[in-house]
């Protein structure tokens, strides 16, 4: 079957996604590597770099596994999602978010549309599980939520549609990288910058400064390997250091902080984006 898109439709995240990098691309541009064959991103999240670079080759990867089932759907079998989206969006208000929210059976494709539109409802676009593993975001406040964005999910399928996608642990992208053939773009949950923004709710599992430090270990591997590395967290003492010590490049990038409880504590912030290489892509004037 061919899917039909409005050729005005460019590929983009279809999920709003805590620490999403659609904002940032731009700043990131010019530190793309010049030329790779095969992409890797082991955090996918949003997948903003991935759809903006749209690789012809490439693997996606994620711990959460209802975020990748519902990456796998989007790929395989959209059009399905598309109508059961189609029936949330009818039947949407607070009773039944609540409902959908507290029941977390079906196929996998009713799973991945349950994903997308808790994603479009909740509030601020969060993912956040409890220690049971069960979703709790509260219902966010919006009058008319875009719950079926329907050709933005068509052109999304079309861009996964060569790329491999599982469920893993980051370090197992030392199973396929291994060459100046590939890049490997890591968005890792960020280190906290202060003991309030300690955000670990991504998946069950919380990111700890040994992860921190075995992602560290996991970059300078591959790049002793001649992979390209790329990778972006919070603007640290303890990020700089652990980067420094393997001879990586740091670079400081400005980003928005709209997630935070507090209204004067959101703003402009500094991140840092760090890379093993130099070979930079630049962009023609």
């Amino acid at each position: 079957m061919v899917i039909q898109v409005p050729k005005e439709t460019s590929p983009r995240p279809f999920l709003k996604w805590a620490g999403g990098k659609s904002r940032l691309i731009q700043q990131y541009i010019p530190y793309f590597p010049k030329s790779y064959k095969n992409y890797y991103e082991p955090f996918l999240g949003g997948g903003a770099v991935f759809f903006y670079l749209q690789p012809t080759t490439a693997i996606l990867t994620d711990i959460n596994a209802e975020l990748i089932n519902t990456y796998c759907c989007v790929r395989d079998n959209v059009d399905e999602l598309i109508s059961i989206l189609k029936e949330h969006k009818n039947r949407h208000n607070k009773d039944y978010y609540y409902r959908i929210r507290n029941n977390s059976d079906g196929t996998d494709i009713e799973k991945a549309a349950r994903i997308i539109y808790l994603n479009k409802t909740c509030f601020n676009g969060l993912y956040r599980v409890n220690s049971r593993g069960k979703f709790n975001v509260p219902l966010g406040r919006y009058e008319n939520p875009n719950i079926c964005h329907e050709n933005l999910l068509k052109v999304a399928s079309i861009a996964l549609s060569h790329a491999e996608i599982q469920q893993a642990d980051f370090t197992q992208v030392l199973n396929y990288a291994n060459s100046g053939d590939d890049f490997v773009f890591f968005d890792p949950p960020y280190h906290p910058i202060s003991e309030t923004s300690y955000f670990t709710a991504y998946s069950q599992n919380c990111f700890s400064k040994k992860d921190q430090e075995l992602l560290r270990d996991t970059c300078a591997e591959l790049a002793n390997r001649g992979v390209r590395v790329m990778v972006c967290n919070s603007e640290s003492e303890f990020i700089r250091k652990i980067y420094t010590d393997i001879n990586f490049e740091i670079y400081r990038i400005k980003a928005a902080r709209s997630i935070n409880s507090k209204i004067k504590n959101r703003g402009i912030i500094s991140e840092l984006l760090i890379t093993s290489f130099k070979d930079f892509y630049l962009p023609k004037q």
